[in-house]
């Protein structure tokens, strides 16, 4: 028999050379058992066969794990004498406790697995990889096991990298931020990392594998399994991105890529499914498209308010003029009386356009919040009513704002005024404040946030609420769920370019029925407040005796502001452009107590016009006027220290309250 073997093992490689000895070992073994006078291992043709095998083997008792015989091949193998080897126990080889060890053989004899693979230790103390068949053997007194042992060190070696290489690909595609999923023709899941059970809210990939992308209801539902029919009909790449409802009732947006996988021949065998949630992503393109439309509209608006200004300027203050020289009983008085308040509405209008495109001119002051809350309270609860109840909620810890203290208090009524609206049958008003960390988490998913400290107010109400599609315009100018004739639908776009020209985020929740509430954040300051300079109200009576120098290139401004400030009882002297003005101040042989100027002008703006007249006249202060200022006179949006600025249109009375404050601030004060 051992002739015949190694004759028809001529042609077999080593690894099944090795394999059909092992067999046929076995196989005569078996019947060596079942013959009828066997005597197992002492019977001589088992011996025969057991000592000259090429596979080391050896066999052990399992009552006690000792090693009763072994071949040459093993003695070879495990680098043993005879004598050495047959005082080992199978704990002397395998790394394994005895309780494990006894407890493979149960495990084995009651599962029928065999091979197994283990690792083996030898004389030497080297450790080999090694293949085990562990067969029971029954004696005539006792049953003993014969182990074939096998060792595949080099082909593990020789695996090595290619399972490294699987291990990789595995690792990359488990850990991949997508989910990944592979399915055969049929639609049944073969495949699916982690990313994707998070994403199906499965608990486990064996769970995944007995779906059907074709059956699943989530994935029918979300139309992933039509896009698999044509995938697999066609045999080409489709891409799509779906909505898909998870188990738990929540929305959420899919991008997915579904790829044919084919087999040697061409045939599409299966599919690869790409899936990556982009709810968040079109959330904040959203947030993006949103901001560039609000941009726009906020260029649009700074692009008419000087022209528009100018010209509201004109009719304010001619109609101004007019009501002064009218007799109280003269029956065109009403008419004219008529057309100023509609050329003021309209210069709030063109106010709350430039509040809303982050255009308007701040006087930022370092204040309390809870001082400012407290102060206009008493007018919120005017405004609101009395079936209104208004509930402070303020943290006596609040941190300092730099802030304009006049567009706050814009922001509270505005706010108020929405909350009164939303509540007709009277309820509840709340304003809280806090300190709060607007963190990276945060900052990352809302566009325009920079994280860091930030004082927080809020105002909530009890009333009507709102759905989603409200809240999605709820901050474009013009949008409004008024009726017609209440409100212009820029309350709510005014607190929102407030809040952003402060360098601000606001935010807002509500449900129907559950009221609202809006959150301002502001940037914390470090300074502390600043207390509001008094002003000098027992000089503003004083007589109009000074020179002043007017600069203003509309014609009708000019002309209106030129005549306002002679009725004051100023001496005007007036330019049309800076270089008019230049000459106006050389050839002038008197004190010029005050240049008059608006911030853009042709040749050069005003604040360079300051900066040419000012060292021949160092008596001279300025005031600064504008329907719209660009950086001239501001850094980003807030005035700079120790400029005036008059904001157009304006009328006899603050042209005059601001002129004479000018004029009357003591010398070296740096505050406008």
């Amino acid at each position: 028999m051992g002739d015949r073997d190694q004759t028809d093992a001529a042609d077999l490689t080593e690894s099944g050379r090795l394999r059909t000895r092992v067999s046929e070992l076995e196989q005569a073994l078996e019947r060596l058992q079942n013959a009828p006078n066997c005597a197992g291992p002492g019977n001589e043709t088992y011996r025969r066969i057991f000592q000259h095998h090429s596979a080391a083997m050896y066999v052990f008792d399992p009552r006690t794990l000792l090693i009763i015989d072994a071949n040459e091949a093993a003695l070879s193998f495990y680098g043993y004498s005879r004598e050495e080897f047959l005082t080992k126990r199978i704990c002397d080889l395998n790394p394994l406790s005895e309780e494990e060890i006894r407890k493979e053989l149960v495990v084995s004899r009651a599962s029928g697995r065999n091979p197994s693979v283990s690792r083996h230790r030898l004389a030497n103390g080297d450790i080999r990889n090694v293949e085990i068949n562990a067969n029971p053997v029954n004696l005539t007194d006792r049953q003993v096991y014969v182990s074939t042992v096998r060792d595949i060190t080099e082909r593990i070696r020789a695996d090595e990298p290619l399972r490294q290489s699987e291990e990789k690909y595995r690792l990359l595609v488990d850990n991949a931020p997508l989910g990944i999923l592979f399915t055969d023709a049929d639609g049944q899941i073969l495949e699916v990392n982690r990313s994707l059970l998070e994403m199906l809210g499965s608990p486990s990939a064996e769970a995944t594998r007995a779906l059907n992308v074709l059956t699943f209801p989530l994935l029918v539902k979300a139309g992933i399994s039509d896009l698999f029919r044509r995938c697999m009909e066609k045999g080409e790449p489709q891409i799509a991105e779906v909505p898909y409802m998870s188990k738990w009732g929540k929305s959420v947006e899919w991008r997915v890529i579904l790829t044919p996988v084919f087999d040697r021949v061409g045939a599409v065998v299966g599919c690869q499914a790409m899936t990556e949630d982009i709810t968040e992503r079109k959330r904040l393109e959203e947030q993006l498209r949103h901001a560039v439309k609000m941009e726009a509209i906020g260029r649009l608006a700074g692009g008419v308010a000087h022209d528009f200004n100018n010209l509201l300027t004109a009719m304010i203050g001619n109609a101004g003029i007019l009501l002064a020289q009218m007799d109280v009983d003269d029956p065109r008085r009403n008419r004219v009386a008529q057309i100023s308040f509609a050329a003021e509405r309209a210069a709030e209008l063109t106010r709350q356009l430039l509040a809303f495109s982050r255009k308007q001119v701040l006087a930022v002051k370092v204040l309390d919040l809870n001082d400012l809350i407290e102060g206009f309270t008493k007018i919120l609860r005017r405004l609101v009513g009395e079936d209104i109840t208004i509930v402070p909620s303020l943290d006596p810890s609040l941190a300092t704002v730099s802030a304009d203290p006049s567009q706050l208090e814009q922001i509270l009524m505005n706010l108020a005024v929405n909350a009164r609206d939303a509540m007709p049958m009277g309820g509840t008003l709340t304003i809280e404040t806090a300190n709060v960390v607007l963190d990276e988490d945060y900052a990352r998913t809302h566009a325009e946030v920079r994280e860091g400290p930030y004082v927080m107010f809020a105002v909530g109400d009890t009333g009507v609420g709102m759905e989603d599609e409200t809240l999605s315009h709820l901050f474009d100018p013009f949008f409004t769920t008024k009726e017609k004739g209440r409100g212009t639908g820029l309350g709510l776009s005014t607190v929102f370019g407030i809040v952003k020209q402060h360098q601000g985020h606001i935010s807002v929740y509500s449900e129907p029925g559950l009221g609202s509430i809006f959150r301002v954040y502001l940037p914390s300051a470090e300074e502390p407040v600043e207390r509001v300079r008094k002003s000098h109200a027992a000089v503003a009576h004083r007589p109009a005796t000074e020179t002043l120098l007017v600069v203003e290139d509309e014609g009708i401004v000019r002309t209106l502001a030129c005549e306002l400030l002679e009725m004051l009882g100023y001496s005007v002297l007036s330019a049309a452009n800076p270089e008019e003005a230049l000459k106006i101040a050389e050839a002038h042989q008197g004190v010029i107590h005050l240049l008059l100027t608006d911030v853009v002008l042709p040749q050069m703006d005003g604040m360079s016009l300051f900066g040419r007249l000012s060292p021949g006249r160092p008596e001279m202060k300025v005031l600064y006027v504008s329907g719209y200022t660009q950086n001239f006179i501001v850094h980003h949006g807030v005035l700079r220290p120790g400029v005036h600025f008059l904001q157009k249109p304006f009328t006899l009375d603050s042209l005059g309250k601001k002129v004479r404050e000018v004029l009357d601030e003591p010398e070296g004060s740096d505050t406008a």
